[in-house]
This record gives C-alpha cells, structure tokens and sequence, in this order.
C-alpha cells in the first residue's frame, strides 16, 4: 500500500463520487476505480458500497479514513519537517563564545537576529576559552564558535575567519596617578604590576600584554593572575595591580576603577568565527547572519 492509495481513497471517501473524485485528483475515473478495488482486495475488507446512483462507506471504510487522513498528515508534516530541516530551519545548534562577548553589541545583536529569522532552531550556548572552543569544534562537540585568535596551530578541519576587533584599554585604581588620563603608552607603565590571565587557559591576552610591554622596551610583571575578566576588575579596584582587558568590558562598573584607552599601535582584541570546514544548513544559516550583522564575512565562505 502507498500513500498514493491512500490519496485515492480519501478522495472518492470525502466526494462520495468516483467522477468527482477523479476529477480533483486528475487522473482518469476507471485507473481510480481499480486502484480503489486492489487497495480493498489488498486489505481484504471492503470499504465503498457502490450503487449506480450513491457511493457510501462501509463501518470499515469510515475507520480507514480517519486512519488514512491521519497518516497523510503525519506524511506531510515529516516533508515539511525535512524540507525545513535541508533549510536549516529546524534543529539545533551548538554556539561557543568568549566572556567578553557578551558585553559587546554583536553577541546580543547576532542571536536576536538568528531567533528572529530561524525561530524554531534550538541555541544551545556554551561560554568558553577560544582554545576550548577550537577543541571543541574540531570534536564535533561544538557547530561553530566566537573566539579571540591570536594565531597559532589550528586544530585539523578548523577554520577561523576575523569578523572584527575591540580596542584594548588599561583598568586602573581611581586613585593610580594615571587614572584621569584621556590616553595612556604602554611605555608609562614599566613599573606596573599587571593583573593577567594565566597562561595556557585559552585567551590570547598574555601573549597581546607581553608583545605590548615588548615593544614599549620592557617585560611584564605579572603580580596576580585570574581566570575571569570580572575579578580581574576587581583587584584593580583592590589596590592589587593594572589590567588589560577589552574596552566593552567598561561597562563593569566599580567605584574605585577607571578604564583608559591606550595609545599603543595593536592595542586590540581581534573577534573571529571558527567553525568546521563542512557547513550544516543549520550553521550556513548562522553564518550568513552573522555576515549580516557584523559585516565582515565573505559570502563565498558561507556558500562554500
């Protein structure tokens, strides 16, 4: 039996006429009358009462129906499913992303936008290093992630692609001399003990403070390390140290914290997508709103 018999038979069931029925499935009345007697003959039970004036149903042939309309429903529900699905439309998506991103425009911005367009696409978000994150794609344990790269080996069927950057600024005590500055060189701040992420946790920042301190002529001096920006701010407003952290972060406010702009040519935070070489629909989907919003990625890569 095919869902075709069932069409038929729904048709002749709802018309009561074979003409009609025919008719409004475009096809002949006598191929329609044999398809309805060998889905009977299939069945074994009879299912019309043909006269030569009426057409009516048998108890088995009322039963039938309201089986036969609920099948072809769930068939085209499971069509509509999947066409949706090659869409990517429906499904689910895994999204990594850094601790700063949050407190930038794009992280808000891109998911209101995905949820507005792909409204039946479940976000599962994970905050995460970039080097987690990496790992995490390239072990199928992640679809695509927002990550601070600042180079270096990627894992293998990995790619990352720069979408745009967030300038660096220096978090001081209220009462540091340099805390009412409008701008501040790295180069004032040999004597300073920083406040940093440890090494090996996954961000790029210690390497971008120690290539800033290099060039400004001295190395880095490191008092207190911690793992999340928000404490780093913290023991600034502690007395313990200056720490460099991304400008959107400002938005932290402590009584006895300042945040100042650096001068320094590469004071910034480069953001990048990374995602898998081989695109589901679901995350092509991302991607091109992702584009939309922050306008830095190519077309091609999201059609590749």
């Amino acid at each position: 039996m095919e869902l075709r018999h069932l069409r038929y038979f729904v048709a002749v069931a709802e018309e009561l006429n074979f003409r009609r029925a025919a008719e409004r499935l475009h096809i002949g009345q006598p191929p329609l009358s044999i398809q309805i007697r060998a889905l009977e003959e299939e069945l074994g039970v009879r299912l019309l009462e043909r006269s030569k004036r009426r057409v009516s149903l048998t108890e088995a042939g009322n039963r039938f129906l309201r089986r036969a309309r609920e099948i072809l429903a769930a068939a085209a529900e499971a069509i509509d499913e999947a066409r949706q699905a090659a869409r990517g439309e429906l499904g689910s998506l895994r999204v990594g992303f850094t601790s700063s991103l949050p407190y930038t425009s794009i992280l808000p911005d891109l998911l209101v936008a995905y949820r507005r367009r792909y409204p039946a696409v479940e976000l599962q978000l994970k905050e995460m290093f970039t080097t987690d994150q990496l790992a995490a794609i390239a072990e199928d344990r992640l679809d695509v992630g927002l990550v601070r790269y600042v180079g270096g080996e990627l894992p293998a069927g990995v790619e990352v692609r720069e979408i745009g950057s967030d300038p660096l600024c220096l978090v001081l005590a209220a009462s540091h001399p340099l805390a009412d500055r409008e701008m501040v060189r790295f180069a004032e701040l040999a004597d300073e003990g920083f406040i940093g992420f440890p090494d090996g946790v996954g961000t790029g920042l210690p390497d971008i403070l120690r290539r800033l301190c290099r060039q400004a002529g001295f190395e880095p001096r490191v008092v207190q390390t911690a793992r999340e920006a928000t404490t780093q701010v913290g023991l600034v407003g502690a007395g313990i140290g200056v720490a460099l952290l991304p400008a959107p972060l400002a938005c932290i406010r402590l009584p006895r914290v300042r945040y100042v702009p650096i001068a320094d040519d590469g004071a910034s935070f480069v953001l990048s997508v990374a995602s898998p070489r081989t695109l589901s629909p679901q995350l092509a989907g991302f991607l091109e709103v992702l584009r939309e919003v922050s306008g830095a990625i190519d077309q091609a890569d999201v059609n590749r």
